[in-house]
């Protein structure tokens, strides 16, 4: 699912990328917990523990460019 980039976010809930990338959440979480990142993006951790994940790497990382 490509979002068109007028309706994206400037962050993205690990829900959201993860529907953005059809993986499983828990994929995403195993991986930033393991390695510190998930496919070499890095999330910002709010107070509350939600991870947000930047939506322009992303974008660029589904282009099959460098995040």
């Amino acid at each position: 699912m490509q979002l068109p980039p007028a309706t994206l976010p400037a962050r993205l809930s690990t829900e959201q990328l993860a529907a953005l990338f059809h993986v499983r959440p828990e994929s995403i979480r195993a991986g930033y917990c393991r390695l510190g990142h998930w496919n070499s993006l890095k999330p910002i951790k709010q107070p509350n523990r939600m991870l947000l994940w930047p939506a322009d790497a992303a974008e660029r990382l589904l282009r099959g460019e460098a995040a």
